[in-house]
């Protein structure tokens, strides 16, 4: 009997499709479901071998590639939890992330595996290699298509369970990213769109085969599949019946993405807000592309704002935008809605409301927190403290997530965000949480105080700014010598973009951070 274990629906589609019906397409590489599904069981097959089994922890630390879905496939054919490391982190955060997550085992590009110090991870215990071009010596370790050269593309494994466990990591606020962990079944309907993205979810795990009975759509993504957002519009594609085309560059090229909209005949372009949207509508602007087969254009991570929606409009036919709000903690919850406030209202799906601090629905017009109940994860991973702070029960025994996002609720049931409680830092997509960044800087001796706000950019939605007051000698302090020193740190997504010295930082009656006084510093 299937589940709905990722695992279980991906054999269920390729059972059902057509031999030659493509799945996924990835630079070069192009693989049909069969294809896709075959060598997911070939990397599981090998994982198992290694002594890696059910509720152990497997990190995926690469670029977007096809390796990185056949290896998140693979990890839940054998009941393990894939765990997926942000590419751009450096030595400290990656031994955190390995560490906290308990990993046994780790399938990574060559250059970025470089990075880890195997001395301080007595967990992992297996690493499989993804040549990436790098000439860094690896040891103890297995080439990634030696492993699969040795196993079998078969399916015989053990059955699964609705239970067995997703996790994804997002940004702390103490300064450390948390493992967000799901059940399979609460994040495929939670966040996956439960085998019909458009439209009503499937009913049971076999119905997910006649998704592949007829022509689906191309979807071109070009979100990092390491975070939620990237990840989760890549199990929407895939687990819908429709084709994958992933952006597997290391950068993002207007003109080249373009082009690969013509070539595949992509009908719905995946990007993340304005950091991707403004460069592609001024790549548009220069005339020469052939986009006819797309339909939409979605963003994930990041909003699209309104001015980059009416740049891309001018070219797009049919005016069609799929800008959804979501989060770790919560899934994906609903559509940009059009009004005053722009790509911040959204019209939410059922279950996804705003409460108070007593857990009761707040009254339209009036400001309380979201709150999603149903499809929910069960906590943060080894961390109960966390948990308590951000998963409730109501006094009608209904358990809610309320991440901390501020909003209100309209009249027309549509939901306007005013904003994270915890201050995040949205920057291209990138979550930067001040209180990371405050520690790294701080560390530098000219730093006496700071406090660290996102401010408006035009690119980026928001860039990390630094209000610094600087120790005695110390009086010609730089940016670029605070982004030096950071540059080993933090991801280079967190460093400091802009600078401001004062007197003295400004703190709250109790010691805490002034944000609202640094932003009046900073004049926004």
């Amino acid at each position: 009997m299937s589940t709905y274990n990722l695992a279980d629906l991906l054999e269920l589609l390729a059972k059902a499709a057509a031999p030659d019906r493509e799945a996924l397409v990835a630079g070069d590489v192009r693989l049909t479901y069969g294809g896709l599904n075959a060598r997911a069981s070939k990397i599981a097959h090998h994982l198992a071998a290694q002594g890696v089994g059910p509720g152990d922890h497997v990190a995926i630390l690469s670029w977007n590639r096809a390796e990185w879905l056949e290896t998140f496939f693979g990890a839940f054919k054998i009941r393990a939890v894939p765990i997926p490391v942000n590419y751009r982190y450096v030595a400290g955060e990656l031994h955190h992330v390995l560490t906290d997550s308990r990993s046994v085992a780790v399938v990574g590009e060559r250059s970025l595996l470089a990075r880890l110090d195997r001395a301080q991870l007595p967990l992992l215990r297996h690493v499989v290699v993804l040549e990436d071009g790098g000439d860094q010596e690896i040891p103890d370790a297995v080439g990634y298509e030696e492993a699969l050269a040795a196993q079998s593309g078969d399916d015989d494994f053990p059955a699964r369970s609705n239970d067995d466990r997703y996790i994804i990591y997002t940004g702390g606020t103490t300064g450390y990213p948390k493992g967000v962990e799901w059940r399979s079944e609460d994040i495929f309907f939670g966040a996956m769109g439960g085998g019909n993205s458009l439209g009503d979810p499937i009913g049971t795990p076999e119905e997910i085969q006649e998704r592949v009975a007829a022509p689906g759509a191309t979807v071109l993504n070009c979100a990092p599949v390491m975070h939620g957002a990237g990840q989760w519009v890549a199990m929407m594609s895939l687990l819908s019946g429709n084709r994958l085309v992933l952006l597997n560059d290391h950068s993002f090229d207007p003109a080249k993405v373009l082009g690969i909209v013509k070539d595949e005949g992509a009908n719905v372009l995946m990007i993340v807000g304005d950091v991707m949207g403004r460069p592609l509508a001024a790549e548009l602007d220069k005339g020469g592309h052939d986009i006819s087969s797309l339909l939409a254009i979605g963003s994930g991570g990041a909003p699209l704002t309104d001015v980059a929606k009416a740049a891309l409009g001018q070219h797009l036919a049919t005016g069609m935008f799929l800008d959804n709000y979501g989060a770790s903690e919560t899934g994906a919850c609903g559509p940009a809605v059009a009004g005053k406030e722009g790509t911040a209202r959204f019209m939410m799906k059922e279950g996804i409301t705003v409460l108070d601090d007593d857990l009761k629905p707040v009254k339209p017009g009036e400001i309380g927190k979201l709150a999603r109940t149903g499809h929910i994860p069960l906590g943060y991973y080894n961390d109960p403290a966390k948990t308590a702070t951000t998963f409730f029960t109501d006094e009608n025994g209904v358990r809610w997530s309320v991440p901390g996002d501020f909003a209100s609720l309209e009249q027309d049931g549509s939901v306007v965000l005013l904003g994270r409680g915890s201050l995040v830092i949205n920057t291209g997509g990138e979550k930067v949480y001040p209180e990371e960044v405050e520690v790294a800087v701080k560390e530098h001796p000219g730093v006496y105080d700071v406090v660290v706000v996102g401010v408006p950019d035009e690119r980026f939605g928001q860039r990390v700014a630094a209000v610094v007051a600087v120790s005695p000698g110390h009086e010609g302090l730089t940016l670029e010598e605070i982004v030096a020193h950071c540059r080993d740190r933090i991801a280079g997504y967190k460093m400091p973009r802009q600078l401001q010295i004062v007197g003295e930082v400004q703190r709250t009656a109790v010691g805490k951070s002034d944000y609202k006084w640094a932003r009046s510093v900073l004049g926004v």
